[in-house]
């Protein structure tokens, strides 16, 4: 898992990051899968971009990208996080990697104009690319004060746990388990 804060656990002992939950999950289902987790806390798609190389040292047969909450949260322009999603998603096609794009909403606060340009580049990258998608890697975590924690941000363990199950269908889909 290729992604920021969220896929690194901020927060959060090691056992309870998203990419151990998400293994323990796929063992779980019988599936011997291992998830790397090469989420850096404060990162952006700019630094995912910087990095995907390392990432593929790693020789991954699969990868999902989870980058863009932080580029969001700073306002950064939705053009230069296309750009760097962009770059992420042809480095992993020319590595025969098969990807998971989880998308990521803008904050309401950046205004609409911002938010329609922003929450469009993840379904139309994933169709550019002809990836997979998941809409929201937030989805059902999301301003909910009980599954995250103080700072309304970050997941809390349970936060995670409800992020695993609503994304393990398509991660099934992605590793050709789907039915599992």
């Amino acid at each position: 898992m290729l992604g920021d804060s969220l896929t690194a656990g901020y927060g959060l002992g090691a056992q309870d990051a998203l990419p151990v939950k998400l293994q323990a999950a796929l063992t779980r289902l019988g599936h011997r899968v291992e998830v790397l987790n090469a989420g850096v806390s404060g990162d952006t798609t700019q630094g995912g971009a910087a990095r995907v190389g390392w990432a593929l040292a790693d020789r991954p047969t699969h990868a999902v990208v989870a980058l863009g909450g932080n580029d969001g949260l700073r306002g950064l322009e939705p053009r230069v996080t296309r750009a760097n999603l962009d770059r992420i998603l042809q480095q992993l096609r020319t590595a025969g990697v098969p990807v998971l794009l989880a998308g990521m909403v803008a904050p309401p606060n950046l205004g609409r104009e911002y938010g329609e340009e922003f929450n469009r580049l993840f379904p139309e990258l994933a169709a550019q690319h002809q990836v997979a998608l998941y809409p929201f890697i937030l989805d059902g975590v999301a301003a909910d004060p009980a599954l995250n924690q103080a700072d309304g941000i970050h997941p809390n363990a349970r936060g995670v746990e409800v992020m695993v199950q609503r994304m393990l269908p398509q991660v099934l889909t992605l590793l050709g388990l789907q039915g599992s």
